[in-house]
């Protein structure tokens, strides 16, 4: 992996790669950031460049011997250890190195996935992944070794808060006392699960999520999607590239186009139209009914956060733009709460397999009145 691969994140690069350049290298450092975030993937880019043998100015040079094989996970001083649990495959003694083959392939397929497409990945069915106690005897084995090939040996741990208690506790006297020239990369979800005192002897990097735009990008880039689906996805995956992928093959509907539509019918109390509009509903299936909701709750946040102040909001592709500007002038303090509490409503029996046709012709005329209190 390289910086150059990761959309966005520039202060975070700028940060690693000062640090190797300034010879200012921690041997234990913590990348904290939500599922879907660049976490794992600055944590390898990282990792990459540490290693490289002709490092550029901002970058990895990608080319080299050990840049190759890093690219590939195969580098004999790049150490994975992961959440794994017992599979047809592995019976017994499932390890994080008898998994590498899987591995692989799940990290280059992508970087951002999760816990829950991991352990599908390899077949662990309704079982629950850890790092086990017995995976700590083989940590301590690995870092007794010396590097290869590389300046360090590098092991990145991939959600240590999954890990053991004896496993943490001999995580934690690892990087109490630590082998010369290895470099310990723990990537967390949730560093309020791990043992305080190994957060306390771990530099951290926050990572912020994906930002819209950058969600944009992603999904258009990786995906071929179009801009106005690209930004409804966006709006939807909340920063994680992990939904945004997700959402790609959930959206089958132009949301904005029928969200307007509806707010419109609504005001104009037209519900011969809402009827029909309901029927459509319907047809798009539990998962895009909850989806659009969800689009709706997110774009209905724009409209009030422009009325408060045109600033607050992000950029919108033009039309919806237009639309957040003219829908705003009928948002006020006191339907606001009573509307954001209406597509909430209708997205909890949704999500309880209410009637959606039922759902949606019941919030509409909700909506249709709270859009006429605007006193």
């Amino acid at each position: 992996m390289q910086f150059l691969q990761i959309i966005g994140h520039q202060e975070a690069k700028q940060l690693l790669l000062k640090s190797v350049q300034q010879n200012h290298v921690a041997h234990a450092q913590l990348f904290l950031g939500q599922e879907g975030s660049a976490n794992l993937a600055l944590a390898m880019a990282y990792a990459t460049y540490i290693n490289c043998e002709a490092k550029q100015a901002d970058d990895s040079c990608g080319t080299c011997s050990s840049c190759v094989k890093m690219n590939k996970l195969v580098h004999p001083d790049f150490n994975f250890v992961m959440p794994v649990t017992a599979t047809k495959s592995v019976n017994k003694d499932a390890l994080s190195h008898k998994f590498m083959n899987e591995w692989r392939e799940f990290v280059l397929a992508s970087p951002y996935q999760g816990l829950n497409e991991w352990m599908q990945h390899i077949g662990a069915e309704n079982k629950q992944g850890n790092i086990s106690k017995e995976e700590s005897r083989q940590l301590v084995k690995l870092v007794s070794l010396k590097a290869f090939e590389g300046d360090y040996k590098v092991v990145v741990i991939w959600l240590p808060e999954l890990m053991h208690p004896t496993a943490a506790n001999a995580l934690l006297k690892l990087l109490e006392e630590p082998p010369a020239k290895t470099l310990f990369l723990l990537v967390s979800q949730s560093a309020e699960k791990l043992l305080a005192t190994i957060t306390s002897r771990t530099q951290i990097m926050q990572v912020r999520n994906f930002t819209e735009q950058e969600v944009v990008q992603y999904v258009q880039e990786k995906f071929s999607t179009d801009t106005d689906t690209a930004y409804q996805i966006a709006q939807l995956a909340e920063g994680s590239l992990n939904a945004a992928a997700k959402l790609t093959t959930e959206i089958s509907s132009d949301y904005f186009t029928f969200f307007t539509d509806w707010m419109r019918n609504c005001y104009s109390y037209k519900f011969g139209e809402v009827v029909e509009m309901s029927d459509k509903f319907q047809a798009l299936g539990r998962e895009n009914q909850k989806n659009f909701l969800l689009y709706a709750l997110s774009l209905f946040r724009k409209v009030m956060l422009y009325g408060i102040d045109s600033a607050l909001v992000s950029y919108l592709p033009p039309a919806e733009l237009d639309f957040v500007k003219k829908f705003s002038k009928l948002i006020t303090g006191n339907n606001a709460e009573p509307l954001s509490q209406e597509l909430n409503q209708a997205h909890y029996h949704i999500e309880r397999n209410a009637n959606p046709k039922m759902v949606f012709v019941d919030s509409s005329i909700q909506i249709a009145g709270y859009l006429h209190n605007k006193n």
